[in-house]
């Protein structure tokens, strides 16, 4: 079977479970080729339902995952979008997808062997405008601050500080809380225009853990 073929039943299936369910996303999960964003070795089972090993001790999550993730960010045409823990960069293409060549995505990879891993990938895949940088994610990346979206792939003890200060009005954040050794859940962080800040549990993840200096020792 195909990776074409593959790709069309995953979205076929996670949208019957009611992952996928604008299409928008079904659009970009329709298009990026994951087996793209994972080691030779596991390309047969780029499109099967569980994470897989990536270089570095990390992992690519489960599509489920992607598909949750992307439909809670709601990314749109021209946003600026920052994801911390890039790890195989599939997120990033997913993203550059959607905002579009008016848009900003911007990966930050602490780990250099998933990093290079990464950086790989995505060139592969074609996308030429994605920054990639290889360093501590938990302090964000000012230079394309403020972001309208981010999201933190790694469970973190709490939202990073420079996360939120770059975090636009109005903008959304989707991060892991919680213990590498117990609870953790995916948590959807908004920020009004006066700078208020509200969160919301989403569901409970297991995520690597964030490291850095707001990441966990």
């Amino acid at each position: 079977m195909d990776f074409e073929v593959q790709r069309k039943n995953l979205i076929r299936k996670l949208s019957s479970q009611g992952y996928v369910k604008s299409s928008a996303v079904k659009r970009v999960m329709l298009k990026v080729p994951r087996e793209l964003f994972v080691p030779e070795q596991y390309y047969d089972n780029a499109y099967i339902g569980t994470p897989l090993p990536i270089p570095g001790d990390q992992t690519i999550s489960a599509p489920h995952i992607h598909s949750i993730t992307l439909e809670n960010l709601k990314l749109k045409k021209g946003d600026r979008f920052l994801e911390v823990g890039a790890g195989s960069g599939i997120m990033l293409a997913y993203a550059q997808e959607l905002v579009g060549e008016k848009g900003k995505v911007v990966g930050i990879e602490i780990n250099k062997e998933t990093y290079k891993f990464a950086k790989r990938n995505v060139a592969k895949a074609g996308y030429k405008d994605i920054v990639l940088i290889h360093g501590d994610g938990s302090l964000g990346y000012t230079k394309y601050a403020p972001y309208d979206k981010i999201v933190v792939s790694a469970t973190s003890p709490d939202i990073p500080k420079p996360l939120l200060e770059q975090l636009k009005s109005n903008g959304t954040m989707l991060i892991v809380i919680g213990s590498p050794y117990s609870e953790q859940n995916l948590v959807e962080v908004k920020k009004n225009k006066s700078g208020k800040v509200t969160r919301k549990e989403i569901l409970p993840v297991v995520f690597v853990n964030l490291r850095g200096k707001y990441g966990w020792k």
